[in-house]
C-alpha cells in the first residue's frame, strides 16, 4: 500500500513514504523514494515533449510594444 503514495502524489509522496518508513523498513523506503523520483522525471519529460509540439508556443513570440 505504501507504493500508492508515490504513484498518486509523485515526488512528494515518495519523500513522505521515505520519512515514514525509513526506520521500520529501509529497503521499502528507498524503493518508494526512487519510484517517486522516477515518476517525477517521467512526468517532466512528457510535459516537455507535449509543450514542444504546440506550435503557438514557438520561441519567436513577435511581441509588439
Amino acid at each position: 500500500m505504501w507504493y500508492l503514495l508515490p504513484i498518486l502524489v509523485g515526488l512528494i509522496g515518495g519523500v513522505i513514504a521515505y520519512w515514514i518508513l525509513r526506520h521500520d523498513d529501509p529497503k521499502k523506503a528507498k524503493k518508494c523514494l526512487y519510484l517517486g523520483i522516477a515518476l517525477a522525471i517521467v512526468g517532466i519529460t512528457i510535459n516537455i515533449l507535449i509543450v514542444t509540439q504546440i506550435p503557438s508556443l514557438a520561441p519567436d513570440f513577435n511581441v509588439n510594444v
